[in-house]
């Protein structure tokens, strides 16, 4: 029905901003850091080679084939992952999932779906922001601590960056938000055992989740 849709868009839309919006700050600045330690460690030993100023594209090139997306989808895990987890977990013990089920409504469908398309779609958003903002924390380190050229340095990394770089990274976070997703609301609509079962669930979640993902981009890297 037309009242059905109307309400199955508002709760993805709603999940989209939970899952994704609201980890923007955190997904950034952890990201940051990132790109301004692999300066740090990057520039001095490059510079004893008498090429600093490449530093720019090895970030570029780590940033957007591996460490935004995976290290955004780590973050990402903990901040929305085992949110969803305890949630789904939590009306999983207080018998809402049946609730549902006794209505005619499929928990799948209105549960799982929503969070799933929402976590895929908005870490891809996130892994976006996490290679922009990687390049940032590594080029305010490289131009103000170890005097490199601000121009040189965005030039190389223009440079260096090609079509099929940025969109690896792409699909890569999407298969780590549809990993998440998932791995959350199995474990959460399998809790049993009360309050206890929600917190176990959890942290099976985090865990398990990284796990996931360190793997799945192995495979990624090494196809």
């Amino acid at each position: 029905s037309g009242r059905g849709k109307k309400l199955a868009w508002k709760n993805l839309f709603y999940q989209m901003v939970r899952v994704g919006v609201q980890a923007v700050p955190i997904v950034s600045l952890v990201v940051f850091c990132i790109g301004a330690i692999l300066s740090l460690q990057i520039v001095p030993i490059l510079r004893t080679y008498g090429a600093a100023d490449e530093v720019s594209r090895l970030i570029a090139i780590a940033m957007f084939r591996e460490l935004g997306p995976l290290v955004g989808g780590i973050v990402l895990t903990g901040f929305a992952g085992a949110s969803i987890a305890a949630e789904i977990g939590t009306m999983t013990v207080s018998e809402e999932i049946e609730a549902l089920e006794t209505h005619a409504i499929d928990p799948v469908r209105f549960l799982v779906v929503p969070r799933t398309i929402a976590t895929a779609i908005m870490t891809v958003c996130l892994a976006v922001v996490a290679d922009y903002m990687g390049v940032l924390g590594g080029m305010v380190v490289a131009v103000n601590v170890q005097d490199l050229s601000i121009e040189g340095y965005i030039q190389r990394t223009i440079d260096a960056i090609t079509i099929k770089d940025f969109v690896t990274g792409l699909v890569k976070a999407f298969v780590f938000g549809a990993i998440i997703s998932g791995l959350a609301c199995w474990l959460g609509l399998g809790v049993k055992g009360g309050a206890e079962g929600v917190g176990s669930a959890t942290t099976r979640t985090v865990v398990l989740t990284i796990v996931a993902l360190t793997i799945v981009d192995l495979l990624f890297t090494a196809v």
